[in-house]
This record gives structure tokens, sequence and C-alpha cells, in this order.
């Protein structure tokens, strides 16, 4: 494989990143990600989108897979194919179902779907959202000019609250003070 093409792979694989462990199929898990890039402006509209054929060999997956979402996309009016020219980006942001919203629920989604396929509960998930916030606040006041300790005070404390409960594990917060543990 050439170099240009060997970067044209990588970029693309990059792009899409597919579970295949995940329960979600191939072919939804593609349609979502195009989906996304279509509605956070990755892909404007008028852009050509892959080719089937080289969008298959790049992502390593079945043709007729990235030929069913493409059709799929098209119905759904996210692409318009042109025979003999491509599939290009139809313009969506008029669209009711299409928004910041609808955008970052499919992306929560995700993760949570994620986070249940690692173990994790419903609480232990929206704990560490919940840690995750904090920590990204406290990152922005920095870059801000934020204090260590106005820092503090927005992410909510310790570093020792930035420890993942796994199901089964003992809550730290529980321990006995005083006893070393």
């Amino acid at each position: 494989m050439s170099r240009r093409k060997r970067n044209r792979a990588e970029d693309a694989a990059a792009i899409f990143e597919l579970d295949e462990k995940s329960s979600i199929p191939i072919w939804l898990q593609l349609k979502k990600r195009f989906i996304y890039l279509i509605t956070s402006g990755y892909y404007m509209p008028g852009d050509q989108l892959p080719t089937v054929r080289g969008l298959a060999a790049d992502i390593e997956i079945n043709y007729n897979t990235v030929s069913k979402v493409y059709q799929s996309l098209e119905e759904d009016g996210y692409i318009e194919s042109k025979r003999r020219q491509g599939a290009f980006v139809l313009d969506v942001s008029g669209r009711p179902d299409v928004s910041i919203d609808s955008t970052a629920e499919i992306v929560t989604a995700e993760y949570i779907k994620r986070c249940f396929e690692l173990g994790m509960s419903v609480e232990d998930i929206e704990r560490q959202f919940a840690i995750s916030i904090r920590n990204e606040k406290s990152k922005r006041e920095k870059a801000q000019g934020g204090t260590h300790a106005q820092a503090q005070a927005a992410g909510g404390g310790a570093a020792a609250d930035n420890v993942i409960l796994f199901p089964g594990a003992p809550d730290p917060s529980q321990r006995a003070a005083g006893n070393g543990a």
C-alpha cells in the first residue's frame, strides 16, 4: 500500500472508530458516527463523502455494510447520492431533529453504553460523570488564570474525589477514620 493510501486509511480509521466487540451492529455504529460528523459540522453541506468502496477498504469492513449506511443516511435526509458522482452532505441545519442537543444525546448515550459494558452501575456512571465535570471546570478555571485555591473550591475538593468505584468495591468514604487504612 502506498504511503498516501496508508495515510488516508489511517485518517479514516481514526475518524470512524468502530468497536467490533460492541453489541451495537457495525453498520449502526458507522451511521451514528456519520450523523455526528454531519451535525457537528465536520462534514459541511455539499461536502463529498468517501466512496463506498474506498471507505470500506480504509476501515476494513464489508462494502455492503458501508453501502447500507449510505442508503440509510440518504433515506433519513442526511446525504444525497448522485449517480457516477458520489454521495454529498445535505444541509440539515433547519431540521428540528438536528441540533447540538440531539448530537450531545447521541454522544451521551454512547458514553453510558460503554460504561455499562465496563460493568458500571447507573450510580457509578453518575458519580464518574460528576467527577469529570468538576475536573473540567477546574482545568478551565486554571487556564483562565484562577488560583489553585479557587480551582479546588470549584473542583469540589481533594484529588481523593477522583476514585472510580467498580462494582463490588467498597466505598472508601465508609472506611473508619484514624485506623491508618
